[in-house]
């Protein structure tokens, strides 16, 4: 695989102190580059965001914030954290950002921790519905130390909002439970969200709105979602996914208070010492998605989600709730036909170089390790500058390995192979970013 000067210079060096390493990183580089990215929370850095990752600012402790270090010698480092902040309260048009958390379920621990105290009651999604793990599941801090009750989408196959968000329902669950914060934002839901109507209902039963944008944070900033600004009062999200920057987390508001008590939960209350090397990526990131061309790039993610689920939808499978209004998409298999899993779709499709991932969908009859269906999304074969015509090549793809692995071991290896081989044509033509 091509690298870039810089990433070719790494390699080399890592190859005289530890070869074992830079050959699987340089195998994972292959990895990356010859095969499909289809996994909806996944994405392709920029060589600068990239780099910015490996420089020396991971050499220094920097506890505390700007101003407020516990250390010396941060003077560069308050200087960098302060621009990501800035940045980000730009891309978002909000006033207070903590860069900090070093992953989006650290970001939603210490929102948690500031505006909550242990068994308070929240409101959310469940996760076999398109929620996340933060978000309630008793094997997680949300669900072990908070107290969450469920608001549910619309079951009835009968109804027009049919797998929405059934926000009557959610309203009747926050007036019973009285939850001290509602919490919306999902990791696997395709339609926009109404931040509007759900600060309504927050504020009829008094509770907090914490929006988890994590998903759809890149579609927000591109112009191409509902903004939960200025209806919510935490905003939490992953730097990654849509937007673009490395693996981390973020947290926003526009309340002074509600900054300071986040800031204390952040640190001392969950992490100590930042990376700032991550934080400084986050800032390359940042300015990245305050470029022109970053709508752009939001613009062809929907364009490119929808294409791909119609071509899906063409070849019998059922995208939930019709289709897509973002960058993902859940297909139930069992449309195209009833044996198909999720397990086995994953497995199949990856040995074919298209990578997804297994996911429940709503009403699931199997279990979290099989399921009845994928989690397709966009941002990454976007970046890519794939565009609508190559989705359709993509569902036919898909179509074939399922189809091959469905009639059997032999007819799949065949399959796999074919498809593997056009797979790594296409890749050659659209690089990944250097």
């Amino acid at each position: 695989m091509a690298h870039d000067p810089i990433t070719n210079s790494i390699l080399t060096l890592l190859r005289q102190r530890d070869p074992q390493i830079a050959d699987l990183i340089a195998a994972e580089g292959k990895r990356q580059a010859t095969t499909i990215e289809l996994i909806a929370s996944e994405n392709h850095v920029s060589a600068a965001v990239m780099h910015a990752m490996g420089t020396c600012l991971t050499n220094k402790y920097a506890e505390g914030y700007p101003g407020a270090r516990y250390y010396g010698g941060c003077v560069h480092h308050d200087a960098i954290e302060t621009i990501a902040r800035e940045r980000a309260c730009a891309m978002f048009n909000c006033k207070f950002a903590n860069v900090q958390p070093h992953s989006g379920a650290q970001a939603n621990q210490a929102a948690m921790m500031a505006m909550m105290e242990p068994g308070d009651t929240f409101a959310s999604l469940v996760l076999k519905d398109g929620g996340h793990l933060s978000h309630g599941m008793k094997i997680n801090f949300s669900g072990r130390f908070f107290k969450p009750v469920h608001y549910p989408l619309h079951y009835d196959k009968a109804h027009p909002e049919f797998e929405r968000i059934d926000y009557d329902a959610m309203r009747k669950v926050c007036l019973e439970a009285r939850p001290k914060m509602l919490l919306c934002g999902y990791s696997a839901y395709p339609r926009i969200i109404d931040f509007a109507k759900f600060r309504a209902i927050a504020d009829e039963c008094g509770a907090l709105l914490m929006a988890d944008v994590a998903h759809i944070a890149g579609l927000i900033v591109a112009g191409q979602h509902l903004s939960p600004f200025p209806h919510a009062h935490i905003v939490t999200t992953t730097t990654h996914k849509t937007l673009r920057g490395p693996r981390g987390g973020l947290i926003l508001s526009n309340d002074e208070e509600i900054a300071k008590k986040i800031d204390k939960a952040v640190f001392p209350g969950a992490q100590g010492g930042p990376l700032m090397h991550i934080i400084a990526a986050k800032a390359v990131a940042f300015g990245e998605c305050l470029r022109p061309e970053f709508k752009t790039y939001g613009e062809q993610v929907i364009r490119n989600a929808k294409a791909l689920a119609a071509a899906l939808a063409s070849r019998h499978y059922r995208c939930t709730t019709g289709g897509t209004d973002n960058h993902l998409m859940l297909v139930d298999l069992r449309a195209r036909d009833a044996n198909l899993t999720g397990a086995d779709a994953e497995k199949w499709l990856e040995g074919a170089g298209i990578v997804s991932n297994k996911n429940g969908i709503p009403d699931d009859p199997r279990p979290p390790r099989v399921t009845s269906g994928i989690r397709l999304g966009t941002p990454a074969v976007t970046t890519r500058n794939f565009r609508e015509d190559h989705m359709a090549t993509i569902a036919a793809w898909i179509d074939r390995v399922l189809a091959a692995g469905l009639a059997g071991e032999t007819a799949l290896a065949s399959e796999s192979e074919r498809v593997r081989n056009e797979v790594a044509a296409l890749c050659a033509q659209f690089p990944l970013p250097a």
